[in-house]
């Protein structure tokens, strides 16, 4: 992320969220976005990993919006630390697929695949 502050427009726009969902959950989950005299929201890069951190627990765990209050508000730490070592799993899984496919391309048989070459 480049800039100090992002709209809450290019934050729910970054996110694939709606802005109303912004709203909503600043309240729930206390969150504090700067406001300008007009009102207008906006988001440090901090302050949108929460709002990531926030999808995480409701999209991807499921949890309700009272769950994942509590653990957002109380149990965080740990549950902040398991979700970077998945983020940081699903990007080494990437890679991992990235070079399989490159060995692929190039006809190097990996373990997948050598069923199909009974020679290695």
């Amino acid at each position: 992320m480049d800039k100090l502050f992002y709209s809450i427009g290019e934050t729910s726009k970054m996110l694939n969220i709606n802005a109303s969902t912004l709203r909503f959950w600043e309240k729930e989950f206390a969150l504090k976005p700067r406001k300008n005299k007009k009102g207008d929201r906006f988001y440090s890069p901090e302050q949108i990993e929460e709002v990531k951190f926030i999808i995480h627990l409701l999209k991807e765990r499921k949890l309700t919006i009272e769950g994942a209050r509590k653990i957002f508000t109380t149990d965080r730490s740990d549950a902040e630390q398991k979700w970077e070592i998945i983020g940081k799993l699903e990007q080494i899984k990437a890679e991992l697929l990235a070079l399989k496919s490159q060995l692929e391309v190039k006809n190097i048989p990996t373990n997948a695949n050598q069923e199909d070459h009974p020679d290695h």
